[in-house]
């Protein structure tokens, strides 16, 4: 064996060096980087809190489906358990109820000021969209009010 042989087989070429460096240099700005993002509270705090919004969103949808078909079933078991004569009244009470709050309404229009008048859409709109528990709730309040009216007239 020859020096020379021994000189390149234990000693590394320049262009191996290199790369060994370049190596060694993407290493350590991967390292860099993971610690700076372990140091960063506040980038974390955001998104531990973007987590938990997006979980509560998530339970908030399920349970308001839940808390929909509870209502669904309520206004259902209330229907079918009211009699013929007492949905009548309700549903002429409710024809009543909506055409004074029809005239109500454009009287408001006419005199609110536009905020107002943009947030009182807002929630007609989603009374709109939950109206089978408000309609249940409606028919409970009805059977409420005549049963202690009948009890009031039987003392």
């Amino acid at each position: 064996m020859t020096d020379e042989t021994r000189t390149n087989i234990g000693t590394p070429t320049p262009e191996e060096l290199r790369e060994q460096i370049e190596h060694t240099r993407d290493e350590l700005g991967q390292t860099v980087e993971a610690l700076a993002a372990k140091a960063d509270v506040k980038a974390q705090a955001k998104e531990k809190t973007a987590a938990v919004k997006e979980q509560a969103a998530q339970k908030t949808a399920v349970v308001a489906g839940q808390l929909r078909a509870k209502a669904e079933q309520a206004a259902q078991l209330v229907k079918d358990k009211t009699p013929d004569p007492l949905l009548e009244k309700t549903a002429q009470a409710a024809a009543q109820v909506r055409e004074s709050a029809a005239r109500a309404g454009q009287y408001a229009t006419e005199k609110a000021p536009d905020p107002l008048v943009d947030k009182a859409a807002r929630a007609a709109s989603l009374a709109r969209a939950n109206r089978t528990p408000l309609l249940a709730a409606g028919a409970l309040l009805a059977l409420f009010l005549l049963v202690r009216r009948n009890r009031g007239r039987c003392r």
